[in-house]
């Protein structure tokens, strides 16, 4: 059996070159809080505003007194814990673009990342699950709240099979949340 050293070696490396938007951090907000404690604390939280609020309505339409502040602030509540995602986002993107192009290297050790000021390395140990939206690979911490993640969109790969060889490289290291 003859194998090419070099291309059996790029196998197992996937490349990707980026910019970073706010919507590949509000996805991998959203997609955190699928999974993670305080997502499961909010999702409570809205069926209970939910039902208060069906409940403020239903006196109101029975002829009750009115109280106007849960009928106001609870939907706007709602609202704000719905678009919790994209106002983090639109902070953690405005510092993150300050650095620059991002370069992802994945491999079956972890990822390096680099940007136009800093590198950093990143063992799958430290972030074990992930999970794959249509548009990007997101890696989590392995902690209750999963507060470490790294964004990989697949807008930076370079070639569409480099998303099924990425995929490929999580699956054999990491757990699919």
């Amino acid at each position: 059996m003859v194998m090419d050293m070099g291309r059996d070696a790029e196998q197992g490396v996937v490349e990707l070159s980026y910019q970073p938007v706010a919507g590949d951090f509000a996805e991998a907000l959203r997609e955190r809080r699928r999974f993670n404690r305080a997502g499961k604390i909010q999702r409570w939280a809205v069926r209970f505003i939910a039902v208060v609020f069906a409940i403020e309505i239903a006196g109101a339409l029975a002829g009750g007194h009115v109280d106007w502040f849960p009928v106001i602030y609870l939907p706007l509540f709602t609202g704000l814990l719905l678009l919790k995602p994209q106002l983090q986002a639109r902070t953690v993107v405005k510092i993150a673009a300050r650095n620059g192009t991002y370069r992802a290297t994945v491999t079956d050790a972890g990822l390096t990342m680099t940007t136009d000021n800093s590198t950093t390395s990143v063992k799958w140990a430290a972030q074990p699950r992930y999970r794959e939206t249509k548009d990007a690979f997101y890696t989590y911490s392995d902690d209750k709240n999963a507060t470490c993640f790294t964004v990989l969109p697949k807008r930076g790969l370079q070639s569409p099979a480099d998303a099924d060889r990425l995929r490929e490289i999580l699956d054999r290291n990491l757990t699919r949340v």
